[in-house]
């Protein structure tokens, strides 16, 4: 028997179960949130806020200390009271414990079992540690200890050259550790376009990271005076810490959703529609966030809620992620949006290119900055602006444009015609978009 009945229950309570949680309660459902960590989730204190912090404290030239103590007034010491209290104030009944689905319409919270009508899956993902030989006997962080523990080691070593092993890089590289980064596929941020990672490599680079690009770790040893790393190509590191950043994993296991006929592979998303429905015996199973594999960003998480919350509420609405923009906060910023000219290459798509250097828009003189580069994408055959990447000072900002324009397909011809501020960064489209337009 169970002991309470709810309308919906979300598993998870980070960026999007917050979000359909509360979106249902204001609705009028009845609605328990179950989270065994903290209500939140990850972005708020271990991911975005903590990060984007340390990075800002990089750029102003600010201690450590400061930088830890601005880090940690942010993040409210990774207290999650006051998001408890916001879900109480929506109407939420916040459920502390794992949840774990025994039968349709019955799932265990921490030893109590409820009854529900809708399932929520936001669990989210955790981070991958490679099996490498020697790893799990030494000092490991994840980014979660990366962003929250007060310690600025020596020497630090990072695996792996993606979006947070590029932010951790220069981080810590930044306040005075001696870093170095691995990263095995031979160059940076290996998901975007050539250009953005070489423009990102030479930044690091200037800042004293030592990039070995195109070798893997091999194995670990403690030593005496650390610990020491030997490399797929022969060469050695002396670290202090090591820092994976080798990816995650959406975190499905031991929720029980194989009660409900939902056949997951290991280490693979929770497959949904574009409603953001998952196939299950009941019908009544929804995701959003990184648990499905798809949206691996905050904003795309925010995304992803908010489409399953319409059609939870009966209001038609599909998902579509063809501009959600891509970021990596360092300095030079890294900005990405759409197809890349890999994937369109994937896809049997007529790309047509056109790029443009920072160095020659007035912006960069008056910043005296000149590091930087963008690239815009577009489908021959069809006329239309399908992808963008931009690396620069502040490129977060002002690429937010192209993004509306590939998910308006806007015309060419009109997106030419756009005239902007003198002197800022922005103007670095404009020549690109004039040659796609006479082009495609």
């Amino acid at each position: 028997m169970s002991q309470n009945h709810y309308d919906a229950v979300v598993l998870g309570g980070g960026t999007a179960g917050e979000l359909v949680a509360s979106g249902l309660a204001r609705a009028g459902r009845d609605v328990a949130l179950a989270e065994n960590r903290l209500v939140g989730g990850e972005s708020p204190y271990f991911a975005c806020v903590p990060s984007k912090s340390l990075l800002m404290s990089a750029r102003r030239g600010e201690t450590w200390e400061i930088a830890v103590a601005r880090r940690d007034e942010l993040t409210g010491h990774r207290g999650d009271d006051p998001a408890v209290a916001r879900m109480a104030e929506a109407g939420v009944t916040v459920l502390r414990g794992r949840g774990r689905v025994l039968e349709p319409g019955r799932i265990e919270v921490d030893g109590t079992v409820h009854g529900f009508g809708d399932l929520i899956v936001c669990t989210g993902s955790e981070p991958v540690i490679p099996p490498i030989d020697g790893l799990a006997d030494v000092p490991v962080w994840t980014s979660d200890e990366a962003l929250s523990v007060p310690d600025l080691p020596r020497r630090l070593v990072i695996l792996g050259g993606g979006p947070v092993g590029c932010e951790m890089a220069q981080v810590y590289a930044a306040f005075g550790s001696q870093v170095a980064l691995i990263e095995a596929s031979g160059r940076l941020l290996t998901a975007e376009a050539p250009f953005a990672g070489e423009v990102l490599a030479d930044a690091l680079r200037r800042m004293g990271v030592d990039l070995r690009l195109g070798a893997a770790l091999a194995n670990v040893e403690r030593k005496d005076t650390g610990l020491r790393l030997w490399l797929s190509d022969g060469g050695t590191l002396d670290a202090d810490r090591i820092l994976v950043a080798a990816g995650r994993r959406p975190r499905t296991e031991g929720l029980g959703l194989e009660e409900l006929g939902i056949n997951l592979t290991p280490g693979q998303g929770l497959p949904v529609d574009n409603t953001c429905q998952v196939t299950s015996d009941t019908g009544a199973v929804w995701a959003a966030g990184d648990v499905t594999g798809v949206a691996r960003t905050t904003h795309a998480a925010r995304y992803q809620a908010r489409v399953a919350l319409s059609n939870i509420l009966g209001q038609r609405r599909e998902a579509d992620y063809r501009a959600i923009p891509r970021v990596v906060y360092t300095t030079p910023t890294v900005y990405s949006v759409g197809v890349t000219p890999t994937r369109a290459a994937e896809l049997g798509i007529d790309l047509r290119t056109a790029g443009y250097d920072l160095a020659a828009t007035a912006r960069a003189a008056v910043e005296a900055d000149e590091r930087g580069r963008v690239e815009l994408y577009a489908d021959r055959s069809r006329g239309l602006l399908i992808g963008a990447a931009a690396a620069g000072l502040g490129a977060e900002e002002w690429m937010s444009e192209i993004a509306l324009a590939i998910r308006a397909e806007t015309p060419l011809s009109l997106l030419a015609d756009v005239v902007h501020a003198f002197p800022t960064y922005g103007e670095s489209v404009e020549a690109p978009l004039r040659e796609l337009a006479g082009h495609v």
